[in-house]
């Protein structure tokens, strides 16, 4: 149920991405108006981090989940029924997509957070990865369902968001918790900031996510793919939906072989090598003119990305006793999860000002730099050869 709940929100999410990239670039041709896609999704998530943390801590994280997935499902409603009567605007989708970020300012965390409830400590690599998969398998079909229904009507991409939506939400609320979460500390000021305090303390808590965020900041090219499908390839929705559902195939591709065979030794500098791949690959989708070398550079960008995230999950969840978990993950969602959304708007800007190929080059070449100066800022994470035995 896990399983499929996480494929279906999935699914949802992208569909809805696809969908609302390309009507917003139909609506105002402008890249900036992209940029600020990510930008309203950002904003709630830095807004509600001290709030979800310990709500995730401290009450039934499957509930949290199906109310954030039925908000999200409400939105999407109001996205169908504004497209199909003719009155959706650009400022009303930014609208919609900022609740839906709220939203999922609590899904986020706590649907990170649950799965060590639902699998043992020994399995959890294994789990991260399968669970990864899932996410993988909606991110290859959703792009390209969400393109196709999109073609045939965008009101049809909204609707069938919600039904998904409204289905994870249901499967969510009946998962098994085979561990159970034990007892909360007393709210306070102290509580709220706990997740900070020990990511700060712990420096390879600290590394992963740092190394994660920056790499994700500074790449966003997904941002600009509607103005690659549109402008620089010249296909239609199609196009867009095959170039988002590239780098889920890579993953795919990869969680598949993690779940059975997981990263054991010299985790740390597999982590670093990865990250590097990532921007290794974006350079080469920047200067492409090829539709399918893009393809294959999205795909290996995929790949490289389901390992850095594996490694970093993992070693995140290890390091983290279970009472602390909800406000820890807040912490990483806003710092590696809501990263996505503001490297997105960095991408948009700076495609505005400078381009399209330039703003993507300039992702990539400063992911590398991110990695090197990475290795030197954190060597206890470079030099991490195993995750923790067991786990809290």
């Amino acid at each position: 149920m896990f399983w499929s709940a996480r494929v279906f929100a999935s699914i949802a999410l992208q569909m809805q991405s696809v969908a609302v990239g390309w009507q917003i670039y139909e609506l105002t041709g402008s890249a900036f108006d992209l940029g600020l896609v990510g930008l309203v999704q950002f904003v709630p998530a830095v807004a509600l981090v001290l709030i979800a943390g310990p709500l995730a801590d401290r009450y039934d994280r499957r509930r949290i989940a199906w109310i954030a997935q039925t908000i999200e499902a409400s939105a999407g409603a109001v996205l169908a029924f504004g497209t199909f009567e003719g009155w959706l605007s650009s400022n009303l989708i930014l609208a919609m997509v900022f609740i839906i970020g709220a939203a999922r300012a609590f899904e986020a965390p706590t649907m990170q957070t649950l799965l060590p409830n639902v699998v043992s400590a020994e399995l959890l690599p294994r789990a991260i990865a399968a669970s990864s998969s899932a996410m993988q398998a909606a991110f290859i079909t959703g792009p390209a369902i969400g393109g196709v229904l999109y073609a045939l009507s965008p009101t049809l991409v909204y609707a069938t968001c919600s039904v998904l939506w409204i289905s994870a939400g249901l499967l969510i609320a009946r998962v098994q918790i085979a561990r159970r979460i034990p007892g909360r500390e007393p709210l306070s000021l102290a509580t709220f900031f706990a997740g900070i305090g020990f990511i700060r303390r712990n420096p390879i808590v600290l590394g992963a996510i740092s190394l994660d965020m920056f790499a994700v900041l500074l790449g966003g090219a997904t941002a600009l793919l509607p103005i690659y499908a549109h402008d620089i390839f010249q296909t239609g929705p199609w196009g867009l939906g095959l170039l988002r559902a590239a780098p889920a195939v890579g993953a795919l591709a990869m969680s598949i072989v993690l779940s059975r065979s997981p990263i054991e030794r010299g985790v740390g500098r597999a982590l670093f090598a990865t990250v590097a791949a990532f921007g290794v690959s974006t350079i080469v989708f920047a200067v492409s003119t090829s539709f399918w070398l893009s393809m294959l550079a999205l795909v290996v960008l995929g790949a490289s990305d389901m390992v850095s995230v594996v490694i970093r999950l993992t070693l995140v969840q290890l390091h983290t006793p279970d009472a602390m978990r909800g406000r820890v993950y807040a912490v990483n969602s806003l710092f590696v999860g809501t990263s996505n959304q503001l490297g997105e708007f960095r991408a948009g800007v700076m495609a505005a000002w400078l381009g399209t190929v330039p703003a993507v080059l300039i992702g990539g070449l400063g992911t590398l730099a991110v990695v090197m100066f990475a290795i030197r800022a954190f060597p206890a994470l470079y030099h991490a050869d195993e995750y923790p035995a067991g786990g809290n």
